[in-house]
């Protein structure tokens, strides 16, 4: 029997480079960044939908295609598995691991959007400092920092929500940076395993082998110890520089696609919010900040020394 657990976490926490990690865990040479398989890679695609309901989810509204994604999960977790394992860099053995950055929410019905415990056994949650988050998810989003910053504390906000134009992807309701980690951390229908992005910096092969271990999968230091060098960041910026990568941020007008691997570092927030910025963030996050680790900056000199 597969299992499934998803890996959660608000845009630009670290997702992809935990992907990176798994797919890494027991390779001889670093995976191509894109040979990720895009089908198995994130919860809201549509070809998953479409596949299961048998039905294209272009011709339903957002609100349609939440209240059927329940069964669609809860279907794909029951699927025999047809594919070699050791060919889908998104699985170990029989787990898999899919991303996700949808808020754990629920429908007018009462059924969970990810379908509870039986569309995964459990989900691996990573969070990041989100004076980090801004800066990155900015240069993702092609947009201000003020404008990111606006956008992390829009509960209403979502990726993929247009209803003038046909998104590649099914709605994801991101409810804001403190809302999206409440609900996955307070909800009881399956258990999350805490992963925050400045300890995977810090032990990157203890983090991963510790959330593995979470999966029910025992990997070896020196195992982990690899897929740490195999995806570190100036192996992925690399490649990315060489060959692109297909999940770049988009193209502005006049402008080439964005670079996805910016700069990797935890704390990079210092050099690149300003003070009212900073005091935004801390201001709209304080208890969640608080709840993670992350400790409020108390004044501009304290932040410049830091």
């Amino acid at each position: 029997m597969r299992k499934t657990y998803w890996l959660a976490s608000y845009p630009k926490s670290g997702n992809t480079w935990f992907r990176m990690l798994v797919a890494n865990l027991r390779r001889d040479v670093p995976v191509d960044i894109n040979d990720i398989p895009e089908r198995s890679g994130i919860a809201s695609t549509r070809g998953w939908f479409d596949s299961i309901m048998m039905f294209p989810s272009a011709l339903l509204t957002h609100e349609e295609c939440d209240a059927l994604r329940p069964l669609v999960y809860a279907a794909l977790a029951q699927e025999v598995i047809d594919e070699d394992p050791d060919e889908v860099e998104t699985m170990i053995g029989h787990t898999r691991f899919v991303k996700t950055h949808d808020s754990y929410s629920y429908n007018v019905d009462g059924s969970a959007l990810m379908a509870g415990a039986k569309g995964a056994d459990g989900a691996i949650l990573i969070v990041r400092d989100p004076r980090d988050v801004a800066p990155s998810l900015a240069n993702h989003n092609r947009t201000s920092i003020d404008e990111a910053i606006g956008f992390m504390a829009d509960i209403d906000s979502s990726f993929c929500g247009h209803r003038d134009r046909q998104p590649n992807q099914l709605r994801q309701r991101l409810a804001g940076w403190s809302r999206f980690i409440d609900a996955w951390l307070t909800q009881t229908d399956i258990p999350v395993h805490l992963v925050r992005y400045e300890d995977m910096h810090a032990d990157t092969s203890g983090v991963l082998r510790t959330a593995l271990a979470f999966a029910g999968i025992d990997a070896t230091p020196e195992e982990t110890a690899r897929a740490a060098d195999f995806a570190a960041f100036g192996e992925l910026k690399k490649q990315e520089e060489a060959r692109g990568f297909r999940e770049a941020p988009r193209p502005k007008s006049g402008k080439g696609p964005g670079s996805f691997f910016r700069r990797g570092v935890s704390g990079g927030w210092r050099d690149e919010l300003n003070a009212e910025q900073v005091a935004r963030i801390e201001r709209d996050h304080a208890p969640m900040m608080a709840r993670l680790g992350y400790a409020p900056t108390q004044n501009m000199a304290e932040r410049m020394a830091g």
